[in-house]
């Protein structure tokens, strides 16, 4: 049977029951998605399409995790608002003069300046798939970044918003460890690292935010939702036609990682898989145990066992 995405200014993808996440709670990026995923289908012919893709969550609530999850598994490039401006001041260029002034001043860039950062960088990808970091901030960010794409005829495809609650985000900063240079984030809870204390690729060590206490965590929480609440009210609304609004929960990464991929997949089934993630989920799948739960998940999909594919839609 095919199920119709209905077409909506927003989506909300609910959790998967606990019985149908032993699949998708490993940490690898390989492992493959439960079969009822597969019989979603969208209204729109998106073979064409390109993802110009935004994520939106709270302090913690693991955009790092699973933008980086994304990218090692599809030819999506990442940018980084804060890279692109280091780039912009170490190579002097005229935006990066003016920025590197004004920080120095001690002041923030305007929504101007910072327009132009990352203006910079996206009028060069012309049809590759990407996901922006960092940017917008703000509603007023948001506008000129719209309006932005939109003279470019490339404007934004999807906009996620990782729905985890204040107190499961609170319970577990505790446990967080990063890898500086490379921004890789583990916790000791679902994510640990193979060896305790340093990175995976790196073999370097791993160390502390220092905003990761409960006080600071509050009042980053209250500037989340001043400055983001306002944003995804605007990319909810008519005003905004192109961008599609995408609501996934969970408690951790490993939870909305399944319903992250399957949007990703189905809405942009142009975008091509890496060699090496191919390759990591032939392995995977050649597991007897895998295959097993495969077919379980087969077998419960055609007795109607499975969830509900319109429990996905809001």
């Amino acid at each position: 049977m095919t199920f119709l995405f209905a077409r909506a200014p927003s989506i909300r993808i609910v959790p998967i029951p606990t019985a149908a996440r032993s699949i998708s709670h490993s940490v690898s990026v390989s492992k493959a998605l439960p079969f009822y995923l597969n019989n979603l289908r969208s209204t729109e012919q998106n073979d064409g399409k390109v993802l110009r893709m935004l994520m939106f969550g709270k302090p913690g609530a693991g955009k790092g995790t699973l933008s980086a999850r994304l990218v090692k598994k599809y030819d999506i490039l990442s940018l980084s608002t804060g890279d692109l401006l280091r780039q912009h001041i170490a190579e002097r260029t005229e935006v990066g003069r003016q920025a590197e002034e004004i920080v120095a001043q001690g002041n923030l860039l305007p929504d101007d300046v910072m327009l132009k950062v990352v203006a910079s960088k996206l009028e060069s990808l012309n049809n590759r798939h990407w996901i922006l970091d960092g940017f917008p901030r703000t509603l007023g960010q948001g506008k000129l970044l719209d309006a932005h794409l939109q003279n470019q005829n490339a404007p934004l495809s999807l906009v996620v918003n990782l729905d985890v609650a204040d107190n499961v985000i609170l319970s577990r900063i505790s446990d967080r460890w990063v890898h500086l240079p490379s921004g890789r984030v583990y916790n000791m809870s679902y994510n640990r690292p193979k060896v305790d204390g340093f990175d995976d690729e790196t073999g370097e060590p791993l160390t502390r935010r220092p905003d990761d206490n409960p006080e600071i965590f509050s009042r980053r929480l209250k500037k989340f939702y001043d400055s983001t609440s306002p944003l995804l009210a605007y990319y909810t609304s008519s005003v905004n036609k192109s961008a599609r609004l995408v609501t996934l929960q969970g408690e951790t990464s490993d939870e909305i990682w399944p319903q992250l991929d399957a949007v990703v997949r189905r809405s942009f089934p142009s975008i091509r898989e890496r060699a090496s993630s191919i390759a990591q989920r032939r392995y995977s799948l050649s597991d007897p145990f895998t295959m097993e739960q495969e077919k379980r998940a087969i077998k419960r999909a055609a007795a109607g066992d499975g969830p509900n594919p319109s429990n996905f839609l809001n």
